[in-house]
């Protein structure tokens, strides 16, 4: 695809987001040449590097590359084993390594390595990085190992250096104090970490204080030599150069997912494959020119993102600015104390070990891997504590593959039971394998003699050996008088073992509950015949199917909801039957507190036509039921809508639904008074705008307002296009619907 040409806005916004992205990226790329014992110019060359080749051929337009944190104990330890110039052929062998990997297109087999793993490595580097970078922020010098750091620690805290101490700490106290600025003002415009360490480079000049300066060569790449074998066991020397490209190509990956979540409208997705071939472009000449390895960045893609950049050039022109600066201005650069560099990697260090992320591994039971992997790189290494985590989650893995859960009760007697024992139900849930079968079949043989069982197998797997064993006792029970009533709610394994055809999917699929009553199953030619049912017994037959699948499905979730109901959402919206809000929302009982009216009216306060019905509701949802967010959701091909754009002619013979269609008056107007932009229809311009008017119309009450404005509760706008069953959501500082994003961002833990 062609790219569009750059306008003169688009050229603006990037000039200006490259210098904030220029202004972050130097402190950080001194920082982590010193924390990886590399020349000090290495992290220059990497950030200019990064900038300009990964910018240029990458296929994330808005992702910045340079030196990273995450890097900082791999390039250290490779550093002390096999010198520099040896560790910069490294990171050369691990770009042209990336450029092989993005060439065959395996970008995504990455995200192979579970994030428990990735997480707990960056955490464990961020462990090394503070307990490394603390030394030298109180004049000490760090340790080989992080134990031998953690063991040393304890003194270097009681007789500090004291001119180095007083730089680490003011330089922590600037960005504490800058992490606390109001987001809108423009001081927060620049980067915390450009006053901090400027701050700190004055003050030791300024009074005087010993403290231990950066030492960059006299021209960026003065005394440049090639780079030069490393010398060692060739297995020593591979796993070197797949550590530096997978931990690189990792971490870039991660971050290019990150920023493609957080992109502004008009920018393109991010092709992986081309942003691996970007990165290993980058590693190749960084490892030539004598830099450190380089890797995508969150923390300069967010503030390139948050600072309006819309394309590549931003990239590219940062690295462009780090590149004059290192040729123009090597003698303030040589100011900076190593002090106030390492208390900004401490801080770097402490972002990286995020304990929000234990939370939420500790849903999905993946924490174990974390702690290890965390401890290992910590302890032992990077690739050992890598390899652990990864162990850990194989176990993990193959418990869950044996994980099964098997329950019976007794139902009440059914009219058609006929005599007998009562009825039995028995669920089957989880991975069923043989490892499960003695557990099943201990359960099915403990049930009476000739009873109707139902048996539910809500099964994501079932092998050969589970099959057979419950056929076999199905066959068993059967004869003996029983009734087996099977009913598959994930998957139809079993009866497609039955049928003898396991690589089709059931002719007869399972009823969803989310489709109309007409679209259940296929009827069969009796019922067809039959006379039609009418509307009440085919509400009835519902109920049925209800009683018969969900209810027992339900009950202990809606047990729990009998004495209170603890919604999270008020959720205003149209009654059109085509709207379902818990579908849309994949919501279920006691999740959202609703509110259907016609059009998704909300009348504004002292309205001429009075109406409570909605206030009442909100007042409800808000002041009882402590609700704090409101969402108002509009649809396509809205027959309100459609009765307003018509002038009500239509329906003005129905006087309550023409005095009610009166409150939709001001999004009529609002509809007139904008100019139509691009071809959307009248009605879906008129459906969206009214979305916005009722969220305006909520603001006229002044008790609610007064709690928008103080941030105790959040109105939401949606719009559901009914033909493609897709959700826009409104984009309050554009006035536009924009996509939902397929995941929340989640920038915390990557540097």
């Amino acid at each position: 695809m062609t790219p569009k040409p750059l306008n003169v806005t688009t050229l603006r916004r990037d000039l200006l987001a490259s210098f904030v992205v220029f202004l972050v990226a130097i402190p950080l790329s001194l920082g982590i040449a010193v924390a990886s014992g590399a020349p000090v110019a290495a992290g220059l060359v990497a950030a200019v590097a990064g900038g300009v080749v990964a910018g240029l051929i990458g296929g994330s337009p808005l992702q910045v590359s340079g030196p990273a944190a995450g890097l900082t104990v791999v390039v250290a330890e490779l550093v002390q084993t096999y010198g520099w110039r040896a560790t910069c052929m490294i990171t050369l062998l691990g770009g042209l390594l990336q450029l092989l990997l993005g060439a065959t297109r395996v970008a995504r087999a990455a995200f192979a390595v579970s994030p428990a793993v990735v997480h707990g490595m960056l955490a464990g580097v961020g462990g090394v990085l503070v307990l490394a970078q603390v030394h030298v922020m109180l004049g000490g010098s760090p340790q080989g190992s992080a134990v031998a750091n953690l063991r040393e620690l304890p003194g270097q805290l009681v007789h500090p250096h004291t001119h180095p101490a007083l730089v680490g700490g003011l330089t922590l106290l600037v960005l504490l104090v800058w992490s606390r600025l109001p987001r809108g003002g423009w001081l927060r415009l620049v980067p915390g970490p450009l006053p901090a360490v400027a701050l700190a480079t004055v003050a030791v000049w300024s009074l005087g204080w010993n403290a231990r300066r950066v030492d960059l060569p006299d021209t960026l790449l003065g005394g440049w030599s090639p780079p030069v074998p490393p010398h060692g066991s060739l297995p020593g020397i591979a796993g070197a150069v797949v550590s530096v490209a997978l931990v690189a190509a990792i971490e870039s990956l991660l971050c290019s997912v990150a920023i493609d979540r957080a992109r502004p409208a008009g920018v393109p997705r991010a092709d992986l494959d081309r942003e691996l071939l970007g990165q290993g472009a980058g590693n190749v000449v960084s490892g030539l020119l004598g830099g450190l390895p380089v890797a995508g960045v969150i923390v300069r893609s967010t503030a390139n993102v948050e600072a309006g950049a819309r394309s590549r050039t931003s990239t590219v022109l940062h690295g462009v600015w780090v590149l004059v600066l290192a040729l123009s201005c090597g003698p303030v650069i040589e100011q900076v104390p190593l002090s106030a560099l390492a208390a900004l990697l401490v801080v770097l260090g402490m972002k990286l070990m995020d304990t929000a992320r234990v939370r939420d591994l500790r849903h999905h039971r993946e924490s174990p891997a974390y702690y290890v992997t965390f401890g290992g790189v910590v302890l032992l290494g990077l690739g050992e504590g890598v390899l652990l985590g990864i162990g850990v989650m194989s176990v993990l893995a193959l418990r869950r593959l044996t994980r099964l859960s098997v329950r019976s009760e007794q139902l009440a007697r059914e009219p058609d039971d006929g005599p007998g024992p009562a009825r039995t139900h028995v669920v089957v849930e989880g991975t069923l394998t043989f490892l499960g079968v003695p557990k099943v079949t201990r359960v099915l043989q403990a049930v009476p003699a000739g009873s109707s069982v139902d048996l539910d197998l809500n099964v994501d797997f079932m092998d050969h050996a589970a099959f057979d064993a419950i056929h076999q006792w199905r066959l068993a029970h059967e004869r003996q008088g029983g009734r087996v009533d099977i009913d598959e709610v994930h998957e139809a394994w079993y009866e497609r073992a039955v049928t003898g055809d396991m690589s089709q999917p059931r002719k007869t699929p399972p009823s969803r509950w989310w489709a109309p009553w007409a679209n259940r199953r296929r009827r069969s030619e009796a019922e067809l015949d039959a006379p039609e049912m009418s509307p009440a017994d085919v509400l009835l037959n519902g109920v049925r199917e209800y009683h018969g699948r969900t209810a027992r499905l339900v009950r202990p979730i809606m047990a729990e909801l009998a004495m209170e109901q603890k919604p999270e959402h008020l959720f205003i919206t149209c009654v059109d039957s085509r709207v379902v809000p818990n579908i849309i929302t994949a919501s279920g009982p006691g999740d959202l507190f609703i509110n259907r009216n016609v059009g998704a009216l909300v009348p504004r306060y002292g309205t001429r036509t009075p109406d409570d019905s909605v206030s009442a509701t909100v007042e409800y949802a808000t002041n009882v039921l402590d609700i704090r967010t409101i969402t108002v959701c509009g649809h396509s091909n809205c027959g309100a809508m459609a009765a307003l754009l018509a002038g009500g002619t239509e329906v003005e013979h129905l006087h309550g639904l023409s005095r009610w269609l009166k409150h939709g008056n001001h999004s009529l107007a609002r509809f007139l008074a904008e100019d139509p932009s691009g071809d959307e229809p009248p009605l879906a311009r008129l459906c969206k705008i009214n979305v916005m008017q009722q969220l305006d119309n909520l603001l006229t009450y002044p008790w609610l307002r007064e709690r928008v404005e103080a941030s105790e509760i959040e109105l939401v706008g949606l719009y559901l296009d009914i033909q493609s069953a897709t959700v826009e959501i409104l984009d309050h500082t554009t006035g536009a619907f924009v996509p939902v994003p397929d995941e929340a961002p989640d920038t915390r833990t990557l540097t």
